[in-house]
């Protein structure tokens, strides 16, 4: 017997978690901001050039015919100069054959691990104002993300609401530091409540430090897999999309205790391969033969871009949260007309041809719609251009 048209139609259908998770606003303005032909601070695409070793490298090993899958866990070149990296920049000791990943970019270094370590229904604290992508992870993989807000302008971390966050089904804590959108770097006394905390409940911690060398105004990046007891806990995330400026190469990595780092590789197999075979080699030579004075440089770089978009900001009085790390500035939008952010996000570029993302994209619901989130990891000219524009508003 034929099924019903009724039947069927009840079974093709979109699943139960689609509605929890939309198109990121972030997709949306780059789409708006290209369609007028605008200047894009919504998007972190990083638009720089890469540095000539590390795409001289990628070119290199394409000629040489390294075209095929690699490793599941990445080309040995790669994992032993991120072990190389983690142990002189970072302070962790990480072993390259039992303890690292490479991975389809930090986005899919995260996806794995959540895929390998949580359950559905397993609950994840966030810091909010927190990275959208982190919270539709979660979502997608049924995890259940759970904000505690930080305090506005500074974004301090209140111990007691992280505490009081955390219930008989949380099973981590995830931490991005510097923070996309709001540039927060995390004190050591904060990082160290959060390890407090973490042992306390056996909690994983799952850090996002892709940001790392994007840091001012002299701070320093601390990592919690190198404090007390946390390295078997934590999953420590990062990669070279932003420290690079290759984005779109997809190379991300992971580093994680041999007790979990095997089983997060099989989900990553499983849902991505491998990272771009011919891209891993040259981030190899770029992490091999990079000097320190880069990272150097590309801070102070960084922070001047930083100081300019700021500036130009508070001349078109929507006033910044300076940010001490990452390339976002948080400002106040509240002059700017709309029912909230996403209008207040559209009216600006159609007034100035300047993209921007609404703040209400990073925090629960109700949250962000005096705010507006710009980029500034983007070339001289475009950045200058739209600081003009900013100012002319």
């Amino acid at each position: 017997m034929m099924p019903t048209v009724t039947t069927a139609a009840a079974r093709r259908r979109l699943s139960q978690t689609s509605p929890l998770v939309l198109q990121s606003e972030i997709r949306s303005m780059t789409v708006e901001c290209a369609r007028v032909g605008g200047v894009n601070l919504a998007q972190g695409v990083c638009d720089t050039d890469l540095p000539q070793l590390v795409a001289e490298g990628a070119i290199q090993a394409i000629r040489q015919g390294h075209n095929t899958y690699t490793r599941m866990d990445g080309i040995a070149a790669l994992r032993q100069a991120i072990a190389a990296k983690l142990e002189a920049l970072n302070g962790i000791r990480a072993d390259p054959e039992r303890e690292i990943l490479v991975a389809s970019g930090a986005t899919g270094a995260l996806y794995a691990a959540v895929l390998a370590l949580l359950d559905p229904g397993d609950e994840v604290v966030l810091f909010e104002p927190f990275y959208g992508y982190h919270w539709n992870v979660m979502h997608s993989l049924r995890a259940v993300p759970v904000a505690v807000p930080l305090d506005a302008p500074a974004w301090h971390l209140d111990v007691a609401r992280l505490r009081a966050a955390i219930t008989p089904r949380t099973r981590a804590i995830l931490l991005n530091s510097p923070s996309n959108p709001c540039g927060k770097v995390f004190t050591r006394a904060e990082m160290e409540a959060i390890a407090e905390l973490a042992i306390e409940h056996d909690l994983f911690v799952i850090t996002d430090e892709i940001y790392e060398h994007f840091l001012y105004d002299g701070r320093r990046h601390i990592s919690m897999a190198t404090l007390p007891g946390m390295f078997p806990r934590t999953i420590t995330i990062s990669g070279l999309s932003k420290t690079f400026s290759i984005t779109g190469w997809r190379v991300g990595y992971l580093a994680a205790s041999s007790e979990w780092l095997p089983t997060i590789g099989y989900f990553h197999d499983m849902v991505y391969i491998c990272a771009p075979g011919p891209l891993q080699y040259g981030v190899a030579v770029g992490l091999a033969g990079l000097p320190a004075s880069y990272y150097s440089e590309l801070a102070s770089e960084y922070q001047q871009k930083r100081d300019q978009l700021c500036a130009a900001l508070s001349d078109a009085g929507l006033t910044p949260s300076v940010p001490a790390g990452a390339y976002y500035v948080l400002a106040d939008a509240s002059r700017i007309p709309g029912q909230g952010a996403a209008q207040k996000a559209r009216a600006l570029l159609a007034a100035t041809g300047v993209a921007a993302v609404a703040g209400s994209a990073f925090f629960a619901s109700g949250g962000g719609d005096g705010l507006l989130r710009f980029c500034f990891g983007k070339t001289p000219e475009a950045l200058g251009r739209a600081c003009a524009a900013l100012r002319n508003y």
